[in-house]
C-alpha cells in the first residue's frame, strides 16, 4: 500500500463484481477511500461485503440503480457527506446490451440510460465537489467503441458515445477537471466466463478467444484497475479528452484466421 499521499476520496460505481470491483480494490490497496455503488443490494454484493471487511474505515457501499437521476444524485450527495469531498469519480457501471440492430425500443432505451445517460449524470452531480478538489472522472467504455461485430447493437452505439462524453467534458470542465476514457476488451470476469460457459465446450471457446489476442492472453480487472490508479494520479496530469484502448492487440488485427 503507498501512503506517501493522503487518502484521496474516490466513487467507483458497479463496484459490486467485475471490472469495477478491481478498481476498487485496487484503490483500496493504495489507501484511498472508496465508496462504491452497484445495483446490488449489500446483503447480496459478496464481493463488497469481502472489501468492507477488510477496509471497514476505508470501503463505503450503496445500492444505486444508475438509471434513475434521483437516485445517482443521492448516492453522490451521501458520499460527498462523507468526508466533504470527492476527488476521483470512475464512471463504470454497464452491461451487455446484445440486441441487434432490431431491438425493441425498450432494450434501445434501457441500454442508453444505463450506459450512457447515467455516465453523463453521474459526472454532472459530481461536478461541483471535483472542482473543489481539481479532481479526475475516468468513463469506462469498452473496445466495441472503436469496432464491434454483428448482433451487438445497441450497446456498442452506446459506447461510441462516450468517446464524444469525455471529450466534452474535457474541454468544457477543464482545467478543473480532468477526464480520461478506458476501452477495455476481453477481460476475464465472472461474465465472460459465463459467455464461455454457455458453448458446447467452454476450454476450447476460451483457447480460441485467446489466440485472437496478439498477446497470448485475455486481460485481467486488476489491469484495469491499475491503469485507473495512473491515470488519477499527477503523473498522467496530461492526458486528457482522449480514450485509452486496453485490448491485448485485438483490434489490431484486421482479419482473423477463420475469415481468410
Amino acid at each position: 500500500m503507498n501512503r506517501s499521499h493522503s487518502p484521496r476520496v474516490v466513487l467507483v460505481t458497479g463496484a459490486s463484481q467485475g471490472i469495477g470491483q478491481a478498481i476498487a480494490d485496487v484503490f483500496l490497496r493504495n489507501g484511498d477511500i472508496v465508496i462504491g455503488c452497484a445495483f446490488s443490494a449489500f446483503e447480496n454484493a459478496r464481493h463488497a461485503q469481502k472489501m468492507k471487511a477488510d477496509w471497514p474505515e476505508h470501503f463505503f457501499y450503496y445500492s444505486v440503480d444508475v438509471t434513475r437521476t434521483e437516485q445517482i444524485k443521492q448516492f453522490v450527495s451521501e458520499a460527498e457527506q462523507l468526508f466533504g469531498r470527492i476527488d476521483v469519480v470512475v464512471s463504470n457501471a454497464g452491461k451487455n446490451v446484445f440486441k441487434g440492430i432490431d431491438c425493441e425500443e425498450s432494450d434501445w432505451a434501457h441500454n442508453f440510460d444505463l450506459n450512457l445517460r447515467s455516465h453523463w449524470y453521474l459526472a454532472k452531480c459530481a461536478r461541483p465537489a471535483l472542482q473543489k478538489s481539481h479532481g479526475v472522472i475516468l468513463v469506462i467504455t469498452s473496445n466495441h467503441a472503436f469496432s464491434t461485430m454483428p448482433g451487438c447493437a445497441p450497446y456498442n452505439i452506446s459506447k461510441r458515445a462516450l468517446l464524444s462524453l469525455v471529450q466534452s467534458l474535457t474541454i468544457e470542465w477543464g482545467p478543473e477537471i480532468r477526464t480520461v476514457g478506458i476501452a477495455p476488451g476481453f477481460i476475464d470476469t465472472d461474465g465472460n466466463q459465463a459467455w464461455f460457459d454457455a458453448h458446447p465446450d467452454a476450454r476450447i471457446a476460451r483457447e480460441r478467444t485467446v489466440k485472437k489476442h496478439p498477446v497470448g492472453r485475455i486481460g485481467r480487472p486488476d489491469e484495469v484497475g491499475e491503469l485507473c490508479l495512473f491515470l488519477a494520479s499527477d503523473n498522467a496530469g496530461f492526458i486528457a479528452g482522449t480514450t485509452i484502448v486496453m485490448d491485448g492487440g485485438r483490434s489490431a488485427i484486421m482479419q482473423d484466421e477463420d475469415d481468410l
